[in-house]
Order: structure tokens, then C-alpha cells, then sequence
């Protein structure tokens, strides 16, 4: 699954950053949503169909994965042209929140439908995406001047934009490669079943632990956003992601287990501010849609991949062991950071990048 979802996004990141760039952003993001919602009914029929076919669901979940891939960069996009630069920060950090609530109420919810058919839990979510699209017809549809230079030229652009503007090349790569290695989420079955030995019930509560500790940051950040210190907010927070790894694989304590969790979820949160809020708002409106896209793939690589390589390693060396090399993993990342780009480690005021 993993795999499914990350190949797209790599393949599809170029054509999804020019269609940001050339197209309107909202169309793309309705289109896109209606490629989601097509394939939450094809979930829905499937279930209704009592189907055992695991291409088949592959086959939908590729489906899904391409809408997201070419619609996320033009979502992402959206979000500069809507919000003033004072305000981007507090902005992130409250759809972040939003996406962190709906992390803990969905998994939720979806087990009481589930308990009732697996067909009501997918057409609950097309009816969702349906809100969703409804919704997008409210954003704003102003059109951009569209670049006169050739689409490859585009493209090259893009990929050149993020090579010469070293704090964003760093800072997005430093989220690719810390949670890439640390993992910890995609072993969560493994820690409930063969570790923690919580089973069900404490497997739900390891899964939500991540996203209370995000949303609780996330609503802090809101409340109170960052302005000074980006770089030092930025690499103590990934530091801190690694050592709350650690102390997670280590641990045989369920509310010990369940804080380092929530710790994960609250460092990660603040990375992701503030790796956001470079990208977007070190990039020209013109784009921004590239950008995105470049940065999709990283985040994919970083939580699909990361999933692929926890998996890899605890079958070779065992789940604890996956977990805490990870997490040492990403201190190691943060040490070597500091010192391959100086330019994000002197980065300092988030409003005036």
C-alpha cells in the first residue's frame, strides 16, 4: 500500500506541479476531488460485492493515489494566495489541527461503521468527499498569469528553484530523510500485538496518541505562532522526533508508550509548520504549484517509503530494533544537516522568508 501510494507521486510530480502553475487551482482541486470520490465508490462497490480480490482494491487504491498526487500540489498552492504572510503560519497550523482531529475521530468512527458493513464505512467517506467538493467551489478562483516559457523549461525551473535556495532544499529533505527513518507509526500492529501485548482497544489508543500530541501543538501554534528561530525551532523539534522514537521502541510501559507517541506527533507537528511555511513562502506565486509538487514527493518518499523501510528492517532485525535505529537514525540526520546546509541553519524569522 505504501509503495502504491508513493509511486504515483513520483511519477506524476512534474505534470501535477505544471497544472498547479497553468490551470486554475480550484478546478484542478475539484477534479481531483471527484477522482477521490469516484474511487471511494468503487470501495463501496467492491464491499457490496463481498470482493476478495486484492488487485482489484489495489487497482482502486492506485486510482486514489494518481487524484492526490495531481491535486495535493494545487491544494497546497492554494493556501499563499488566500492568507496574508503574517498570517500563513497560524493558518498552517490550524488546517494541520483540523487534519490532526480528523486523524484521531476517523479511525474512530470508522470501526462503528465498519461493525456495521464495510460498504457504509466507504460511502460515509464518498459522502464526506462530496462535502469537500462542494466546498471547494468556495475558494478563490482568480487566474494567474501563466508562464509563456515551454513546459520543460517549466519543469526545469521548478527543480532548479529548490536546488539554488538551500533553507528550502534542507528543510524539505531534512523531514524526507527524519521520517523516513523513524517510522515507528507503520509498526504500531506489531508493538500492540507482540510487544506492548495491549491488543485491540491499546492498538487504537497507540494510533491516536500521534495525532493528540500534533493537535495539541497545532493549537498552541495558533494560538501562539512561531516568529523568531526558525532553524533552532526546526532542528531541536526533528531532534526531539528521533529521541521520542527511541523512547517509544524502548518501551514496555503502555502510558509511557502512549506519551512518546504523543510526542511524536507534537514534534512532528512544529517540523511541518515550519518546513511548510518555507516552502510556500520563499516560493513565487507563479510556482508555487511546482514547488509543491517537488515537496509532495518528498513527503510521500518520507511517510510511504518510511512505512516500506520500518517494515523492511523489523523483518530482518525485529520490530524494537527498527524502531530505535530509526530514531537514531534522524538525531544522526539532524546532526549532519546542521552542518551540509548553513543557510537553514541560519534561518531565522519564518513571516520575512
Amino acid at each position: 500500500m505504501g509503495l502504491i501510494g508513493f509511486i504515483p507521486q513520483l511519477v506524476l510530480a512534474v505534470p501535477a506541479g505544471l497544472i498547479a502553475d497553468r490551470l486554475d487551482r480550484r478546478g484542478v482541486i475539484i477534479v481531483t476531488g471527484i477522482g477521490n470520490l469516484v474511487s471511494s465508490l468503487l470501495f463501496v462497490m467492491l464491499a457490496l460485492n463481498h470482493s476478495h480480490s486484492l488487485a482489484a482494491y489495489f487497482g482502486v487504491l492506485a486510482l486514489y493515489s494518481v487524484a492526490d498526487a495531481l491535486g495535493v500540489p494545487a491544494q497546497r498552492a492554494m493556501l499563499p494566495s488566500i492568507v496574508s504572510g503574517e498570517q500563513y503560519v497560524r493558518a498552517s497550523a490550524l488546517i494541520s489541527s483540523i487534519s490532526e482531529f480528523g486523524a484521531i475521530a476517523g479511525p474512530a468512527l470508522a470501526g462503528l461503521l465498519i461493525a456495521i458493513a464495510a460498504w457504509v464505512a466507504f460511502a460515509a467517506v464518498a459522502v464526506l468527499q462530496t462535502v469537500g467538493i462542494a466546498a471547494s467551489f468556495f475558494l478563490d478562483a482568480r487566474m494567474r498569469e501563466v508562464p509563456e516559457e515551454s513546459l520543460w523549461a517549466s519543469a526545469v525551473d521548478g527543480f532548479r528553484f529548490i536546488i539554488d535556495r538551500k533553507v528550502i532544499l534542507g528543510a524539505i529533505s531534512l523531514d524526507l530523510f527524519a521520517v523516513l527513518f523513524g517510522g515507528a507509526t507503520s509498526l504500531l500492529p506489531i508493538y500492540a500485538t507482540a510487544v506492548l501485548h495491549v491488543g485491540a482497544t491499546g492498538y487504537g489508543l497507540l494510533r491516536a496518541a500521534p495525532a493528540v500530541g500534533a493537535g495539541a501543538v497545532g493549537a498552541w501554534l495558533v494560538r501562539r505562532p512561531i516568529a523568531r528561530h526558525g532553524a533552532r525551532w526546526l532542528f531541536w523539534c526533528v531532534a526531539g522526533f528521533g529521541i521520542a522514537t527511541i523512547v517509544f521502541g524502548f518501551s514496555r510501559n503502555m502510558a509511557l508508550s502512549l506519551l512518546a507517541l504523543a510526542g511524536v506527533g507534537g514534534f512532528d507537528m512544529v517540523s511541518v509548520v515550519i518546513r511548510t511555511a518555507i516552502a510556500q513562502l520563499s516560493t513565487p506565486e507563479a510556482m508555487r504549484g511546482r514547488i509543491s509538487a517537488f515537496e509532495n514527493v518528498f513527503i510521500g518518499a518520507s511517510n510511504q517509503l518510511g512505512a516500506f523501510e520500518s517494515g523492511t528492517v523489523a523483518q530482518w532485525l525485529g520490530a524494537v530494533p527498527s524502531v530505535v535505529l530509526g530514531g537514531c537514525a534522524t538525531i544522526v540526520i539532524v546532526a549532519l544537516w546542521t552542518r551540509i546546509f548553513p543557510a537553514l541553519r541560519r534561518f531565522d524569522r519564518l513571516e520575512e522568508t
